[in-house]
């Protein structure tokens, strides 16, 4: 089987727009891939390294976020980034082929970068797509699906394999990628972005009753103030979200926002049902886990061993070929 290398900063729990982002699509292939999941300690570090422990404590609910939304354990192998050594020292190698100015001109790291509000960056920060082509290469990824925003990363990641590979006859493999397909799910808000600083996201942990709280708050056409006045579905977070989520009613719901035949709360209601049906499944996986947290640990415990064994064992091949192994 071919291999797939995906996963998620621990910053907090995972939302919705990790769900359609990525979570959904690990699910569809797990079945026909080696799929590892990377929780990316290391890199959360890169915008919190002022509060580790923030992600020392979201380590776990990441893995329980993966678990919950229904990939398989016996399928899918959980790794802790931190603790695969091969990892570090890949990051450090591949470093050596790109230039500061190639890293601060990639669009994704100057868009994050405003984002964070970054004036100065920190050699991890700038570094990031370098430790990200590692994570991809460290067991040989065929495959990594992610948004179109991440583009730039993977592009970079083939130049890296493909100038590393031609200059000491290595045999890395340079990955492909599949472009999820909902690239990103918009805040609550409005917001662009969803995210857990913004306080704009729902969470795959939330309960029924915080999700129809949410979604009852969530901003609509703004110039619709009476159900009489036809609504402008694309200027609406809500049509966004029955877009991704409610796929078979999602043309009539809009046909009726259009011709003033469903109010904003009708078709909220309607949304947060939508999404409690598909969180419902979700909750009571989770409720499982964190009822037996020491399941999750030991599938953590030993998938980065799986992960250290490959590694070092490529890790091992790629220093004879560089003339630096002992």
């Amino acid at each position: 089987m071919k291999r797939i290398l995906t996963g998620d900063r621990p910053t907090g729990k995972l939302h919705l727009g990790h769900f359609v982002g990525s979570l959904r699509s690990r699910v569809e292939l797990q079945n026909d891939y080696d799929e590892f999941i990377l929780v990316a300690d290391v890199q959360a570090l890169t915008t919190h390294f002022e509060n580790p422990e923030l992600i020392h404590d979201s380590i776990y609910q990441v893995a329980m976020d993966n678990l919950s939304v229904g990939l398989d354990p016996e399928k899918v192998t959980l790794v802790q980034q931190s603790m695969v050594s091969s990892i570090a020292e890949l990051t450090i190698f591949y470093s050596m082929l790109v230039s500061v100015n190639q890293l601060s001109h990639n669009p994704t790291i100057k868009t994050e970068a405003r984002n964070y509000g970054y004036k100065e960056m920190t050699y991890g920060f700038l570094g990031y797509p370098v430790s990200q082509t590692a994570d991809i290469t460290f067991c040989n990824a065929d495959l990594v699906p992610f948004g179109e925003d991440q583009i730039p990363h993977i592009e970079m990641a083939r130049k890296i394999v493909r100038k590393f590979n031609d200059l000491y006859g290595t045999d890395i493999t340079e990955p492909e990628y599949k472009l999820s397909r909902v690239s990103r799910l918009c805040g609550l808000d409005g917001n662009a972005k969803m995210g857990k600083s913004l306080g704009n996201a729902i969470y795959l942990s939330d309960s029924a009753e915080s999700v129809a709280a949410k979604v009852r708050n969530a901003v609509t056409d703004t110039n619709r103030i009476s159900v009489k006045i036809p609504g402008n579905p694309d200027v609406c977070t809500v049509y966004q979200y029955h877009k991704a989520f409610n796929e078979t009613e999602v043309d009539n719901i809009c046909s009726m926002c259009r011709n003033a035949q469903i109010g904003c709360v009708a078709c909220k209601k309607a949304l947060a049902a939508k999404l409690n049906e598909i969180l419902d499944p979700i909750r009571e996986r989770r409720a499982h886990y964190e009822a037996n947290l020491s399941e999750v640990k030991e599938l953590l415990a030993e998938g980065t061993r799986k992960a250290n064994r490959i590694g070092n064992e490529n890790l091992a091949k790629i220093k004879e070929k560089m003339h630096v192994a002992l």
